[in-house]
């Protein structure tokens, strides 16, 4: 087994509070969305939706997802009406998904609630530690993604 130089091994703790991270802020994202009938999960296929209609492989490309998972995700989100399938004129075997009035209704009401509660949280900070911190992740995905990509 290879020893863990330095970096290392503060990659793999940077990797280890990422994902504890991770699971907290799915915890508070699905108390946030609750009220409106969402999970992080729907919220996030929303959020993309939001930006024009879509493939589920490319929601699922966007968010770094599988189609399956996000096929599932959009699935329950049509059957509570938040969002639409439409023909897609470019391919007839994916259909484009689109939001309804009640999704886009549930999701305004989410990034109101979220843009107070990151307000709170952001007070807590420095602002230049949040943008340092944004920083770093945004290389070390560049990164993985370079890697991913060979």
């Amino acid at each position: 087994m290879s020893e863990l130089s330095p970096g290392g091994w503060a990659f793999s703790e940077l990797l280890v509070e990422v994902f504890r991270v991770n699971g907290l802020l799915l915890a508070a994202g699905d108390a946030l969305t609750r009220p409106a009938g969402l999970t992080s999960a729907r919220w996030q296929v929303l959020g993309v939706v939001d930006h024009g209609p879509a493939t589920v492989a490319q929601v699922a490309r966007t968010m770094g997802l599988t189609r399956q998972s996000v096929r599932q995700t959009a699935d329950a989100l049509a059957r509570d009406g938040m969002v639409a399938f439409t023909d897609n004129p470019a391919d007839r075997r994916a259909r484009l998904m689109t939001l309804t009035d009640t999704g886009r209704t549930a999701l305004r009401y989410v990034e109101e609630q979220q843009a107070g509660w990151a307000s709170a949280i952001a007070e807590r900070m420095p602002h230049s530690e949040l943008r340092a911190a944004l920083a770093v992740l945004r290389d070390l995905g560049d990164l993985l993604e370079d890697t991913h990509d060979r």
